[in-house]
């Protein structure tokens, strides 16, 4: 076999490869399009508010949001409101979860208290939240924040009840103090713990966010739903919802990569 065929044979495999990576997702990805566009376009009467959601007429709609620069301002600011959510939830939830995962004390007491909070919808704060902060980010971002929390600090805890004994034994045998514990032993074991919560929170919080962004503010991705809706055009409802979409899938598979145990090795 000559190193001309070697190469063209491993070419042809690679692009097989390619190939059987890429193409069920397209498939599918089409595939779900035509099933989108027989139920809006054929199923649904002549005089039906569905055929304004058929993918026809919410592509173009996209493309004229976007030419008017509306729809990447709103995409900015929600963005914004997120980034700032999680960080607010970092900060609460990876200290408690150290507490908790350390201290068997903090565990018993807080765990029921944790466990009730938890299972209470973070939309139901709305009220409070309008009433404390008023109309504006700080509702948004609050709410935010309280449906992340719960995520960083449990994978936290997790992680930390999780470190193997033997890393603190040997640390404690050298005299390390508490906060050399938790920096060169603790922390570094807890990582891929924290990052799966951080990652968590962050699906929780995009789905928080678009409802959160219909409470009075003028700006934002659920903004600009109800803008649409108010004008009765379904096609820019739509046209925002695929856009929410996209933008949550692209945001996971960003954290996917940059959070990767593997990478940071």
């Amino acid at each position: 076999m000559t190193i001309a065929t070697v190469n063209k044979a491993q070419t042809s495999e690679g692009v097989s490869s390619r190939w059987g990576r890429y193409a069920p997702p397209a498939v599918a990805i089409l595939a779900a399009v035509v099933l989108w566009w027989f139920a809006t376009s054929v199923l649904s009467g002549p005089e039906s508010v569905l055929r304004q959601t058929a993918p026809q007429h919410v592509f173009p709609a996209l493309a004229g949001l976007l030419e008017r620069g509306v729809l990447l301002s709103d995409l900015g600011v929600s963005l914004w409101r997120l980034l700032i959510g999680l960080a607010v939830a970092a900060v609460i939830g990876m200290p408690l979860g150290l507490l908790i995962g350390s201290s068997g004390i903090a565990e018993r007491a807080g765990g029921p208290i944790i466990a009730f909070l938890r299972m209470i919808s973070p939309l139901s704060w709305t009220p409070i939240a309008l009433a404390v902060f008023g109309i504006g980010n700080q509702p948004v971002i609050f709410l935010i924040a309280v449906a992340a929390v719960w995520p960083v600090l449990l994978n936290t805890a997790a992680g930390v009840r999780a470190v193997d004994p033997g890393l603190l034994s040997v640390a404690r045998s050298f005299h390390a103090t508490r906060w050399e514990l938790l920096l060169a032993v603790i922390l570094p074991a807890i990582r891929t713990h924290v990052q799966t919560g951080i990652r968590l929170a962050l699906g929780v919080a995009w789905i928080v966010l678009v409802p959160a962004e219909m409470l009075g503010v003028r700006s934002g991705l659920g903004y600009q739903i109800l803008n649409a809706r108010d004008q009765l055009a379904y096609d820019q409802v739509v046209a925002v919802i695929v856009v929410i979409g996209l933008l949550g899938f692209l945001l996971d598979a960003a954290a996917r990569w940059l959070l990767n145990p593997a990478r940071s090795t």
